[in-house]
């Protein structure tokens, strides 16, 4: 008789999503479950996408396997299999072969997708989304990463592990394993351990540049434009003179008693979302400040491209804007 193991695997697996430990973390448990069925080094096949024939994806999988219960055929990369390589695997799926489990694996793919659609169909289990946390929810993510290892983290430790190395889990998984070894199993962690501990290596976002401009907060502007060498101080003052036509917006709106959360992404064509803030930014400066601000910046465009140092008048800029 089969053992649970065997009965509870699916012959086909698309497990999808840009975070990368959580796809080995999902491969690995899957393979130790095959490993209980037999042995994988006489009954494993393995093809990247991006160079696979659909032909002998399915022959491989169509294989019986040699002493054990089960053959494993792994296809990674699966988004990049060409349309004449993926129908075929596509047909195969129509009825697959019950002594075989395919296991895909791929960065994105869109739920239309026929290979998608053709997996999915097996069962509900049949896609592991492997997505990355959102943003806003990967610093509470982190306190739970970190509590696998034993370590006591707050939130804003993890938002400033963020902050210092980004958004890779891999990445973070292995600073966690550092802090354990240096500091202990137990130990707790706030920012100021991060700060110590863990080197700058990710660079700062535009848009936390272009947030920290539109709250007036000067000290915060040098420190992440410190934190974002590869960015041009051109496309900077681009993407702060849109915030600004932005805010000026938001401030003619309020002005006339309209709503800003509800009229301003009408105007501008965006989601809510983006412009929840705008109302506040738009408060901190006058209707005089925002129109001087859109001015000077044509100066300083002007400057850069006649060739003084960018930075320099990209940096000036910003400080003639931002004091009050």
């Amino acid at each position: 008789m089969a053992n649970s193991d065997n009965n509870s695997l699916l012959p086909a697996y698309l497990v999808v999503g840009d975070d990368t430990l959580k796809r080995d973390a999902v491969m690995k448990k899957l393979r130790m479950r095959l490993e209980k069925l037999g042995d994988l080094s006489f009954n494993f096949d393995g093809f990247s996408g991006e160079t696979a024939d659909g032909a002998a994806i399915v022959s491989a999988c169509q294989t019986i396997p040699f002493a054990s219960e089960k053959r494993l055929v792994q296809v990674s990369d699966a988004e990049k299999l060409k349309k004449h390589d993926w129908e075929p695997v596509v047909e195969y799926l129509s009825s697959p072969n019950e002594t075989t489990v395919l296991i895909m694996l791929a960065e994105k793919m869109a739920a239309s997708a026929a290979l998608y659609k053709a997996v999915s169909k097996l069962g509900k289990t049949a896609i592991i989304d492997c997505s990355r946390p959102k943003a806003r929810a990967l610093p509470a993510h982190i306190v739970r990463m970190a509590a696998g290892y034993g370590l006591d983290m707050n939130e804003r430790a993890a938002q400033k592990m963020v902050e210092l190395i980004g958004e890779d889990t891999v990445r973070i998984d292995a600073e966690l394993n550092k802090l354990s070894l240096a500091l202990g199993p137990s130990a707790k962690i706030t920012d100021k351990e991060i700060k110590v501990h863990v080197a700058q290596v990710s660079e700062a976002k535009p848009w936390e540049f272009v947030n920290a401009f539109s709250a007036r907060n000067i000290s915060e502007c040098i420190r992440l434009h410190a934190l974002m060498p590869s960015v041009s101080a051109l496309a900077l003052l681009g993407m702060c003179t849109s915030r600004i036509r932005e805010l000026i917006c938001a401030k003619s709106i309020e002005s006339e008693g309209g709503s800003v959360s509800s009229v301003l992404p009408k105007m501008l064509g965006v989601p809510d979302w983006k412009v929840k803030n705008h109302a506040a930014y738009a408060r901190r400066f006058t209707s005089d400040e925002l129109r001087c601000a859109l001015e000077s910046a044509m100066y300083a465009e002007r400057g850069m491209k006649s060739g003084s140092d960018s930075d320099a008048t990209f940096i000036e800029w910003v400080l003639s804007v931002l004091r009050k």
